[in-house]
């Protein structure tokens, strides 16, 4: 279910708040946070930042601080107020006893996107889940705002409606989903167990939500990815073939964006579709070349793939979107989407890393056993190949997954 988060057709207003503790760095967060709550499709009118060791236990900001947000939320008609931590239970009841608006945190904003953008059957369990396992935690301090049906960002999605409802049933529901995701789960590790016994290469597509993932899947392999310039503009895993030049066919995975302090349970939400990112022999790790936060997005990215127990393998770095800017020289392949530039490159680099565990060989293959001259088609390149008296005479490169097949055919 989808809720309209106007109000007689007015953009949701919105005051963040955050409180800067030095753990992180808060000018780039404001930032994110913005962008966040614009792809929810609110505006941001104020922001507040309270320099504290910590986040007040009962309202955040400190009740001192919320006070004096009473006027600005008069003076700008803010309806609600977004911090930029997860909230305790009490702490939302409390804000709103003193600031009289709605309160959500930033997890619950990111849950509102979720809700809006998952479209297969699975991303949308993932998305109920995530946000029924984010309710328990903060039902008794949300009270009537989360009861109101369409009560504005942070309400969509399932259960936005009889929140009140008892936790034992919540849990109930929450048990049924991930019981209901595992077996999908179950389902895609066959999938992908055929894949790998296919021996076709994956290559995934890992990276920050927004730095055109989706576009540049689209610019490889000439598909039609849904892309936007948005944030988690697409939540679902993407498969596409791609045939590289004078080599083998790959398969490349889009997977699910990243955001800066994603909370782990988000995460767990969605492992069966990161999961995809386990089964690569290459990772594309892209950032935005024209963000000045690049290297945040890169840290992102590695913290995402050292979780999911995918650090050792192949990565290549690209920066995208890198028509956007002058200069050209950072640390990784430089690409864009949009006008094809660097692809070549990209697809080159590709293409050596699985050539490195390509061996080349001068084979004859008898005649009762050139059905296996199929599996060397797909799985390398036939340099050269002629029929003699005992066979197909070949010179070939094949994948170091599949010369056992023919390894006793080898004549050099």
């Amino acid at each position: 279910m989808s809720i309209d988060i106007s109000n007689e057709n007015q953009v949701q207003r919105v005051i963040i708040a955050v409180v800067d503790t030095g753990e992180y760095d808060v000018e780039s967060s404001i930032k994110e946070l913005t962008l966040l709550v614009e792809t929810a499709g609110g505006e941001v009118v104020a922001e507040v930042i309270q320099k504290m060791p910590k986040p007040d236990n009962k309202t955040y900001l400190g009740s001192g601080k919320l006070k004096e947000l009473i006027p600005v939320i008069e003076d700008t008609q803010a309806d609600t107020l977004i911090t930029d931590t997860e909230l305790k239970a009490s702490s939302f009841r409390n804000i709103r006893e003193i600031i009289e608006i709605d309160v959500i945190d930033r997890t619950m904003l990111i849950l509102d996107i979720f809700a809006q953008h998952a479209l297969s059957a699975e991303g949308k369990l993932q998305v109920e889940l995530a946000q029924l396992q984010h309710i328990l935690l903060t039902l008794s301090g949300l009270g009537q705002q989360m009861s109101r049906l369409g009560g504005g960002i942070g309400t969509r999605g399932p259960g936005e409606t009889k929140l009140e409802t008892d936790r034992r049933h919540i849990r109930a529901r929450i048990s049924y989903l991930e019981k209901t995701i595992e077996e999908i789960s179950d389902r895609r590790a066959l999938t992908r167990a055929r894949r790998k016994k296919s021996n076709v290469p994956i290559v995934s597509l890992v990276g920050y939500t927004n730095v055109g993932k989706s576009s540049l899947l689209n610019a490889l392999t000439g598909a039609d990815v849904y892309a936007e310039d948005k944030l988690f503009a697409t939540l679902d895993s993407t498969l596409r073939r791609l045939n590289l030049r004078d080599m083998q066919e790959v398969i490349m995975v889009d997977t699910v964006g990243f955001v800066s302090r994603l909370p782990h349970h988000l995460i767990d939400a969605f492992s069966s579709t990161l999961e995809e990112m386990t089964e690569s022999d290459i990772i594309l790790k892209v950032a935005d070349a024209s963000s000045s936060e690049y290297l945040q997005q890169l840290e992102v990215a590695d913290e995402m793939i050292n979780r999911m127990g995918c650090s050792d393998i192949p990565q290549i770095v690209v920066f995208n979107k890198c028509d956007l800017i002058d200069q050209i020289n950072l640390p990784g392949v430089m690409v864009s989407a949009k006008t094809g530039y660097g692809l070549d490159m990209l697809l080159q680099k590709i293409a050596d890393i699985l050539l490195e565990r390509a061996i080349r060989g001068r084979f004859i293959i008898p005649f009762d056993k050139l059905s296996l001259v199929s599996i060397i088609r797909q799985k390398g390149i036939i340099h050269t190949e002629e029929y003699i008296e005992e066979g197909l005479e070949m010179v070939a490169t094949i994948d170091s997954s599949v010369y056992y097949i023919i390894e006793q055919y080898r004549m050099d």
